[in-house]
């Protein structure tokens, strides 16, 4: 069983930064891949980026460059850096684990995080 909490999220300007972490529980947490998924009101939940639990990374089309994910296996923690925010990335950001290789659809993890809202001001 694995417990994961978001934090970092807030009110930005466009154009700045937010860091976002994922604190997980468990023993076997760098025998996880983790991603973030993201859900504003009226639309579907949809991949971020990911982690695998060899750290290869991976980002949704969207990214552009601008979001950089990372993790500290000593911490059980992963970070989203998020740069160059824009309004459409205002949403709900959530992180799911599973465990093994990485996957890029939702149904593919088992344990999620509440989520910590992210809104970008214009």
């Amino acid at each position: 069983q694995v417990q994961l909490a978001e934090s970092g999220g807030g009110l930005v300007q466009a154009g700045g930064s937010l860091r976002l972490s994922c604190v997980a529980s468990g023993r076997t947490f760098r025998s996880y891949s983790i991603a973030w998924f993201r859900q504003s009101p009226g639309k579907e939940r949809e991949f971020v980026s990911g982690i695998s639990f060899s750290s290869n990374t991976f980002y949704g089309d969207f990214v552009k460059g601008r979001f950089t994910i990372s993790r500290d296996n000593a911490k059980n923690t992963v970070y989203l850096q998020m740069n160059s925010l824009k309004p459409e990335d205002t949403a709900v950001y959530y992180c799911a684990a599973r465990d093994g290789v990485w996957a890029s659809t939702i149904s593919q993890y088992d344990y999620w995080g509440q989520g910590t809202q992210v809104t970008v001001s214009p």
